[in-house]
């Protein structure tokens, strides 16, 4: 059985940092294309880093240069780091595995391409 667990959700000021981590458990994330999501309140839920089995990585125009994605194949965690926050940036964060080895161009990520998901961590930026 697969399980996706994020955690290091939380509350901080504009500016600040968080790392939030997912761990997997019956999948190896290193094996598979790999992405964060988010949906704020009304809105979508959108795609906001990738990396594929080759560690190429792919980030939303939002949070290019202030997020990195990676992940470790010892611990089996997709991690998300996240500096230089903005309230904007307030979601919730959901971690995602798909089946494929490779992933398709930011822009045309779709949650449809994603069989796994956690049950998310809320990340609150104030101002």
């Amino acid at each position: 059985q697969v399980q996706l667990v994020e955690s290091g959700g939380g509350s901080v000021q504009a500016g600040e940092s968080l790392r939030l981590s997912c761990a997997a458990s019956g999948y190896t994330t290193s094996h598979y294309c790999m992405a964060w999501f988010r949906q704020a309140p009304g809105k979508q839920r959108e795609g906001v880093a990738i990396t594929d089995v080759d560690s190429n990585t792919k980030y939303a125009d939002s949070v290019k240069g202030r997020f990195t994605i990676s992940q470790d194949n010892v611990k089996n965690t997709l991690d998300l780091q996240m500096n230089s926050l903005k309230p904007e940036d307030t979601a919730m964060y959901y971690c995602a595995g798909s089946w494929s080895y490779t992933c398709k161009p930011m822009e045309d990520i779709r949650d449809r391409d994603f069989g796994y998901w956690g049950q998310g961590t809320q990340v609150t930026v104030s101002s």
